[in-house]
């Protein structure tokens, strides 16, 4: 069947072909680095981290590039406020935004570019939509782009000229030769940062800049391009016009969008101050609630942020990891991480759960090829947790891989969600628990080396009365939840 996409240009799911066969082009818009990102910009993060890891799950090559917007008006605001340069806060929030991806288990893309990086680009590209007679320069070195002159404007967002001149929203500027015109260069004022270009010093325009890293990286022609719903009108309007007046290509021939996040039944919103930073809601939940809470709705859908959802979430991921605890506790206790599966003996009970998962893999990945439905996909996923929970009693000695087979399927559906990868110790028993174990564990290697071997001897055996115990492997501790025998690497 292949993988099937709703596509926001025709408004409908069409089948996903790539123009080069095998290999996917896709760009979705990055942030604006002035501040750390909310739970809300999360959203895209992961969606389109979900959407890139599937095509690679179903044998793709995937070229990903995401940008990076390092100058812009909040930027500049920012750093007026904090007495600081525009590059520091720029510099300063890309890092965070780089370290909170991981958090979030987001995979770094192949391509990060910085919108500063590709300003002579910019400026050749303004130079020819001017050439072209789609763009104007006004007195003070101010670049517009003729909305008019490109036919077929709106056509994504499905908006009318006339609606637009109704009152949409519009960059506001008596000069313009028409309300809808919008700007690709702005001239250089007192204090900002500025670039040379020909019709004078200044800045790029936003929408102006995706066009140029994505067609600069990917070609004149994009597989994919994502992000946000709120991104539809003015932003990806606008780069389909500039970009297709450049060059009389398609710009993007699957354009895909997630819904919104609300937050506690209202719009997220920073000035409103009704948001939290991605950053403390993985530190409390932790990452896998956080993407579990996203994907467990259907990516073009609203979300409702609550604390309550997000309490759900990570109960939801602790059951998960407690049945993989449980599954390889099992294995240990009867030596069957090594079992290979034998149709042939199998018991009939075997036979038919054998044929329960290879059905539940098969309906996982017609969910997710079906427009990435991970909603319908998690459905399968947690009917397997239960399946399994009711089949692992009682297991017979015959069917004992079907255990080994259960929990590596629960990891290779996990993966392209980037979910259930983690120890199942950990997991279930808490990461900050392990690293005080780990902790204990290199104090009492000092000591060791000290010849405080009584101390450490009172170390290992409290340990051990709290459920852990410790073995020493030559130069290296390893150690488990006695309890289980699940087994994790220690220093």
């Amino acid at each position: 069947m292949g993988i099937k996409i709703y596509n926001t240009l025709t408004k409908r799911v069409e089948a996903f072909e790539p123009l080069e066969p095998g290999h996917v082009k896709m760009y979705v818009c990055g942030p604006t680095v002035y501040d750390y990102f909310h739970i809300g910009n999360a959203r895209p993060f992961i969606v389109f981290d979900v959407v890139r890891r599937w095509f690679e799950y179903r044998g793709y090559r995937v070229t990903f590039v995401q940008n990076i917007t390092d100058v812009d008006d909040k930027i500049i605001n920012r750093a007026a406020a904090e007495g600081v340069s525009p590059q520091a806060i720029a510099e300063r929030y890309t890092q965070a935004y780089w370290e909170d991806l991981e958090r979030l288990g987001v995979l770094p893309a192949n391509y990060q570019p910085k919108a500063t990086e590709w300003i002579p680009k910019m400026v050749e590209f303004v130079q020819k939509l001017i050439d072209k007679g789609y763009a104007y320069v006004l007195e003070g070195g101010d670049v517009y782009f003729r909305v008019r002159k490109f036919e077929g404007y709106g056509k994504l967002s499905g908006k009318s000229l006339e609606e637009l001149e109704a009152g949409a929203r519009v960059e506001v500027d008596e000069r313009k030769e028409d309300p809808l015109d919008f700007a690709l260069w702005k001239a250089a004022k007192p204090g900002e940062p500025k670039w040379p270009a020909p019709w004078g010093e200044g800045r790029p325009g936003w929408h102006l800049e995706c066009s140029v890293m994505a067609m600069g990286l990917l070609g004149e022609t994009l597989d994919i391009h994502g992000g946000g719903q709120d991104l539809i009108f003015p932003h990806h309007e606008n780069e389909i016009a500039q970009s297709e007046a450049a060059t009389g290509k398609p710009f993007v021939r699957y354009w895909m969008h997630n819904g919104l996040l609300k937050y506690q039944g209202e719009k997220m919103s920073k000035s409103l101050g009704n948001f939290e930073y991605a950053r403390d809601v993985v530190e409390r939940y932790g990452k896998e609630a956080v993407r579990y809470f996203y994907l467990s709705k259907h990516y073009r859908t609203p979300v409702n942020f609550t604390h309550e959802a997000m309490e759900d979430a990570r109960r939801a991921v602790e059951r998960v990891y407690h049945l993989l605890e449980e599954l390889d506790q099992e294995l240990d206790r009867r030596d069957g991480h090594t079992a290979e599966l034998n149709v042939e003996k199998l018991t009939k009970r075997g036979r038919t759960y054998l044929a329960y998962l290879e059905r539940a893999k098969r309906e996982f990945e017609e969910h997710m090829d079906d427009d990435f439905n991970t909603a319908a996909a998690l459905g399968v996923l947690f009917e397997l947790v239960k399946e399994a929970n009711v089949f692992r009693q009682d297991v017979a000695e015959e069917d004992l891989p079907l255990l080994k087979r259960t929990f590596e399927l629960i990891r290779e559906l996990g993966a392209p969600l980037g979910l259930f990868q983690e120890s199942p110790w950990r997991q279930a028993h808490g990461e900050v628990q392990a690293q005080l174990v780990e902790l204990l564990i290199e104090v009492r290697k000092e000591l060791r080396r000290k010849r405080e071997y009584e101390l450490a001897d009172r170390i290992r055996a409290r340990l051990r009365e709290l459920g852990i115990e410790l073995k020493d492997k030559g130069e290296e501790t390893v150690w488990s939840y006695a309890s289980t025998g699940a087994g994790v690497e220690g220093g």
